[in-house]
């Protein structure tokens, strides 16, 4: 079954087209950044890597503390943007 985790790219743009709905919400990006972080949290806990790309993220996921996985989250986001 294919899914937006699937491929490392469809990945990104389903985030970015998710970012671009949080702004015209009117969320600013420190709480833009903070749902990554939640979001990257779940996906930490709970789906297996699909591809390399995410296995990676993962991996630097797995051994940055609380701080570092903030970090993270927000260049996640502002990858996409």
């Amino acid at each position: 079954m294919t899914t937006v985790l699937t491929n490392f790219d469809t990945w990104k743009q389903f985030l970015s087209d998710r970012v671009e709905q949080a702004k015209k919400m009117g969320l600013n990006e420190e709480t833009i950044s903070n749902l990554a972080f939640e979001i990257g949290s779940f996906l930490d806990e709970r789906v297996d890597p699909k591809n390399e790309e995410q296995r990676i993220l993962k991996e630097i996921w797995d051994v940055g503390n609380e701080e570092e996985k903030k970090t993270i989250a927000r260049l996640m986001v502002k990858l996409v943007n």
